[in-house]
């Protein structure tokens, strides 16, 4: 009797492979095709006007493995349903997948699901459709345009300047924007200007107000207003109060989520995405199997499910009471050109507590899920709610003092959540006075402060990301890839969070400016975008989007060859010699940073890390203790007798030991808690305060 035969399920990634399978069960195969299976070649550019600018797809090198297998599953199968992720780059590799198995992308063999959960696969598997081809020329047209520009650009990179070298359409711009924050820091004149404060008591509360009038220029006209307010007395003119209304923010976009992991958990951006690709595909949950935790992670979108909403609004009033309901849903509008194909990122079970699967998950795991998690309940919440008080006090001689306060009333969603921000905020929060026009005010303090405006504040991934975004600049998908880029390149140095230009990276910066400004033109790159959205949405040819660029782009390309003298950039030399020759090292930009190399090169290839000792003897051996990167790129520390002595650690020591059971210690710190020092023994775990002078960061990237 011939066996009964299988239906075939194909999606990219193994973990995510095993959580459906077991969803579908019996009568289903899921294989993982692992990404990508076809593309343009490395090797050769692969798309030219020649041919009319048809793409030359070959097998990805290592794939015929992957490929081998789906075929001789396929053949045995009764139904082949491609299921990789839902969004263009997922439909176009589904496009790839169909031609290498022969299957007719026009018949129902795609389906998609947006969370990696037994409802939504099964519900999924059961509606199969067609390939969608606007999604993948949407797709074809972008890798396009970016081989064009990177192995166009990029050979010139290395005729002029130095090998290894890659220019991108959102790379470049990415860099040039980082550039010229430094350039507004460099050519910034700092303003003094002075501020005026009070320490005031009225009705017997005590509150602080600032000088409102007249204005300040200096410090004499500072002084003067101090001892105008010292002088006479103080007297209420107005007070308003009033109710203030704050509302939630909606649940994260993909680069929402970024910013927030980068600010309140400290991630890189490409950490958050690995992170929530697992959450995504699915967690082994004790009690429950493995399942995804998370909806689909690359979005623009801030729309939520009926589902969804109908579960949180039945969760919220259970667990935090009918007040914290609004009457009806809140709707978010996103920016104007979302996708709204997908949802916003949420978890796929309201009532899957973040603290009920904390033992099944990574910390990482656990403080990303709990972000989202918390994010998304807040999101269908009630605003929190202010009362606010603006009072005016006046003197002699026209002196008029202003408060403003605000006292929270109603907690709301921030019982739950609060956003982070890039910046320090001076919080308003306090106990109102509750005054009333004709009140008398005693003054206890006055004093009288000078300041100096700062600079604008340089990138941080998240501050980047928020960048990119507002000015339309690639894709949910492409900001954690771009600033892993540009960093790796030696573009951009990332140091204590902050996104600093390399002179390389103002080298290359200058040159695509002076020859490629259109590529390096915000503006330009965000219209670009537009046009790759239009293929999508309108079905517009995408040859024609690549013709109208390519035109223009091959003159300048020519002027260019001709017109770029070549730059010579000389090695910055330090003080080690080389352990194997005896000749100068010099400073070198690897995959993981900075390294040591001999000048001699090639024909002497001796390297050394560069090493920094912190001032901290190591606790075991007493030798000092260096800062190393991995092979990964993160901090560490260990022992300068290494490997006579294997001390390690992933968190700073200081040289201070514990006052309770007498181990090292480390340095730690956050943003909530600022710095302080932990006992590194996991049975005591004392804590104290840093000191203030402490200033270099210990950061978990």
């Amino acid at each position: 009797m011939a066996a009964t035969k299988h239906k075939l399920v194909i999606v990219e990634s193994p973990a995510k492979a095993r959580t459906i399978a077991k969803f579908l069960g019996r009568g289903y195969k899921v294989e993982a095709c692992n990404g990508h299976v076809r593309d343009l070649p490395k090797s050769q550019i692969g798309v030219g006007p020649e041919n009319d600018f048809e793409p030359k797809y070959i097998t990805i090198r290592g794939r015929g493995d992957v490929l081998d297998r789906l075929r001789k599953e396929a053949k045995g199968a009764s139904q082949i349903l491609l299921a990789t992720d839902p969004d263009r780059e997922g439909e176009a590799i589904s496009w790839h997948l169909a031609y290498i198995l022969k299957i007719d992308p026009d018949s129902p063999c795609r389906v998609e699901f947006h969370e990696i959960t037994s409802k939504a696969v099964k519900e999924a598997i059961k509606h199969p459709r067609a390939v969608r081809m606007p999604l993948v020329n949407a797709q074809q047209a972008r890798r396009v345009l970016d081989r064009l520009v990177g192995y166009k650009i990029s050979p010139l990179l290395w005729v002029k300047v130095k090998k290894g070298l890659s220019a991108g359409r959102v790379q470049s711009v990415a860099t040039r924007m980082i550039v010229d924050r430094e350039d507004e820091i460099d050519a910034f004149i700092p303003e003094e200007y002075w501020d005026v404060t009070t320490k005031l008591t009225a009705n017997g509360k005590h509150f602080a107000a600032r000088l409102y009038r007249p204005e300040i220029h200096g410090e004499a006209e500072a002084k003067a207003a101090v001892e105008r307010i010292r002088s006479g007395g103080l007297t209420v003119t107005s007070d308003k109060r009033a109710e203030r209304k704050k509302n939630p923010s909606p649940p994260f976009t993909t680069p929402n989520l970024q910013q927030e992991a980068s600010r309140k958990l400290r991630f890189t951006t490409s950490k958050t995405m690995q992170i929530a690709q697992q959450l995504y595909e699915g967690v082994d949950v004790e009690g429950e199997g493995i399942v995804g935790l998370i909806t689909y992670i690359r979005t623009d979108s801030v729309r939520l499910s009926d589902e969804a909403i109908a579960a949180a609004r039945e969760y919220i009033p259970a667990q935090y009471g009918p007040a914290y309901l609004p009457e009806t849903p809140n709707v978010y509008k996103g920016r104007t050109r979302a996708q709204d194909a997908h949802e916003a990122i949420r978890p796929t079970d309201v009532t899957r507590r973040p603290e009920n699967v904390k033992a099944s998950l990574t910390r990482d795991q656990y403080n990303l899920y709990r972000l989202i998690y918390l994010r998304f309940l807040a999101s269908q919440m009630t605003p929190a709610l202010y009362d606010t008080e603006t009072a005016e006090i006046t003197g002699e001689d026209g002196v008029v003092l202003r408060f403003y306060g605000e006292h929270k009333k109603f907690a709301g969603f921030t019982s739950v959540y609060e956003e982070g921000t890039d910046e320090e905020v001076v919080s308003t929060e306090t106990t109102l006075p509750l005054l009333s026009a004709g009140d008398s005010a005693s003054l206890d303090d006055a004093s009288a402060e000078q300041h100096f405006t700062q600079p604008p504040a340089r990138y941080t991934e998240a501050s980047l990301v928020r960048a990119l975004e507002e000015k339309g600049i690639g894709r949910p998908s492409t900001y954690a890839p771009t600033i892993s880029t540009i960093i790796a390149r030696g573009y951009v140095t990332r140091e204590q969070r902050r996104l600093y230009p390399t002179l390389l990276g103002r080298m290359v910066t200058q040159m695509m400016c002076e020859n490629f400004s259109d590529i390096v033109d915000m503006q330009f790159t965000a219209d670009m975008e537009n046009k790759l959205d239009r293929i999508e949405e309108e079905n517009i040819p995408w040859k024609d989007v690549i013709r109208e660029f390519y035109g223009p782009f091959e003159k300048t390309l020519e002027k260019a060859e001709q017109g770029i003298e070549k730059v010579k950039i000389e090695d910055e030399v330090s003080d080690e010699k080389c352990e194997l020759c005896g000749a100068p090292m010099v400073y070198k930009m690897g995959r993981y940073g900075k390294f040591l190399a001999c000048s001699r090169f090639p024909d002497c290839r001796g390297t050394k890390a560069i090493l920094t000792e912190i001032g901290v003897p190591c606790p075991e051996c007493g030798a000092p203790i260096l800062e190393k990167t991995s092979r990964k790129g993160r901090k560490f520390y260990g022992c300068k007798n290494y490997p006579e002595c294997t001390f390690v650690s992933w968190d700073k020591p200081v040289a201070e030991k514990c006052p309770v059971c007498g181990s090292y210690m480390t340095l730690k710190e956050s943003r909530k808690n600022g710095r302080w020092y932990l006992c590194s023994n996991e049975s005591c775990r004392h804590r104290e305060k840093a000191p203030e002078e402490e200033t270099q960061e210990n950061t978990e990237e």
